[in-house]
């Protein structure tokens, strides 16, 4: 990157990690250009990251805190136009924000989320069976992105939601298409149009066949005449789409991250098998070290504020990059880069703070807790297929993850022989 003009944010998702390290020194946050000419101030540094997290003057609505936005000056075909026109509670601000998540919240208590746990056994022992099934038919090697890490929070969050096997197809096509920032204009407005299409879908199927599921719930909700706390019919279809998004992408590349890492580490996994680590260190150390969102579009300034001693104008776009956080040398020392179970110390906010911070929490966790043991404990001689330098980073700065995770699920000796 060129320090004498404004850097270009790397859209290949190979540069995450190193362009954070190379900018991280330079500042509380440096001022990148995104896809379109925009530019943002890109926050690289925890202890900057987190203030901005928890203050009532950095906000996510654009509709309300980005003037460009407001005057039309983004075109409906920018890259990341899906990221910023949605009208839900990750992007809502302040009473908005608050009625929403207060409608919300209830779905995903701690009780809601433990009785899950039976759907969650069962999901991942049937996609177990069909990862064997799969490894069996192809001579041992599967991409186990593809088979498991993939499909088991996306049908759970799916069941949640209330969708059918078509609606979640559809859905899924358009969260793939979100991460991708080389789209033309064109696409990038299909692809909002294409989200909201599919929710206006389920919506409507719901209406006529209401269930015991969050659509139904919020649905209802919207329907309250009588209720101080409506939905609109946009906040209803956005936030469909945000629950599903943020339940099940996010997650995705959280399992995917946590097996490539112990595969990548086998002194590490040695110390789960042994009693010495627990599945709760690698499940907090990979949310640490490969947060599963990279850097989520976008931030404003509600007024001109003042971050480690830089002044960032009202209305000037903000992108915070989670997966540097908790590499920061300043919260995790020399080692912050290392995956490391046994560190005392796995500080991170990979599930946001504040206002923002992640309803869904829970439930990755319990995803987490019941998928990884179960999958090494089925699988006890799971390798990578390919070295670790040939698994490809999703071609992002979005969402952090591979493309495919090529495994095989016993020795090389064993199978061939």
């Amino acid at each position: 990157m060129n320090a004498n003009r404004c850097p270009v944010l790397d859209s290949s998702g190979r540069g995450i990690h190193e362009d954070a390290a190379k900018l991280r020194d330079q500042g509380p946050a440096v001022k990148v250009e995104l896809p379109g000419g925009v530019h943002a101030w890109w926050v690289n540094r925890y202890d900057i990251a987190k203030q901005m997290l928890a203050s009532p003057d950095v906000t996510k609505s654009a509709r309300a805190h980005w003037p460009a936005f407001q005057k039309g000056e983004i075109s409906p075909g920018w890259e990341l136009i899906s990221w910023v026109a949605m009208d839900n509670i990750s992007t809502t601000h302040g009473a908005d924000h608050l009625r929403l998540r207060r409608l919300i919240a209830k779905a995903f208590t701690g009780r809601r989320v433990e009785q899950l746990r039976p759907q969650v056994t069962g999901l991942v022992t049937m996609l177990l069976d069909g990862v064997e099934n799969a490894a069996a038919a192809s001579g041992g090697e599967v991409d186990l992105r593809e088979q498991f890490c993939y499909p088991l929070p996306a049908l759970l969050v799916a069941n949640l939601i209330g969708m059918k096997d078509e609606q979640r197809r559809q859905a899924a096509i358009a969260m793939d298409r979100m991460a991708d920032i080389d789209i033309t204009p064109e696409e990038a407005a299909g692809i909002l149009a294409g989200w909201r299409a599919s929710m206006e879908d389920l919506i409507a199927d719901k209406r006529a066949n209401p269930a015991e599921d969050i659509a139904t719930d919020l649905i209802a909700v919207r329907d309250d005449e009588n209720g101080g706390a409506k939905l609109s019919d946009q906040e209803l279809c956005d936030t469909l789409f945000a629950i599903l998004g943020a339940g099940s992408e996010t997650t995705i590349n959280f399992l995917d991250n946590a097996v490539s890492a112990l595969l990548t580490h086998p002194e590490q996994l040695a110390l789960v098998r042994s009693g010495e680590a627990s599945w709760s260190d690698v499940i907090e150390e990979t949310l640490r070290v490969q947060c599963p969102l990279a850097s989520l579009p976008l931030r404003f300034a509600v007024r001109d504020v003042e971050f480690g001693g830089l002044t960032i104008k009202q209305g000037e776009p903000i992108l915070i990059n989670y997966a540097a956080l908790g590499r920061d040398p300043s919260l995790h020392g020399e080692t912050a880069a290392e995956f490391d179970i046994t560190r005392q110390s796995k500080e991170h906010v990979s599930f946001g703070h504040g206002p923002h911070y992640c309803l869904g929490a829970g439930i990755a966790r319990l995803v987490a807790g019941i998928g990884l043991p179960s999958l090494f404990e089925r699988f006890p001689d799971l390798h990578l297929a390919v070295e670790p330098h040939e698994l490809q980073p999703l071609p992002t700065f979005i969402m952090n993850g591979h493309t495919t995770l090529p495994v095989r699920l016993r020795a090389a000796a064993a199978v061939n022989a």
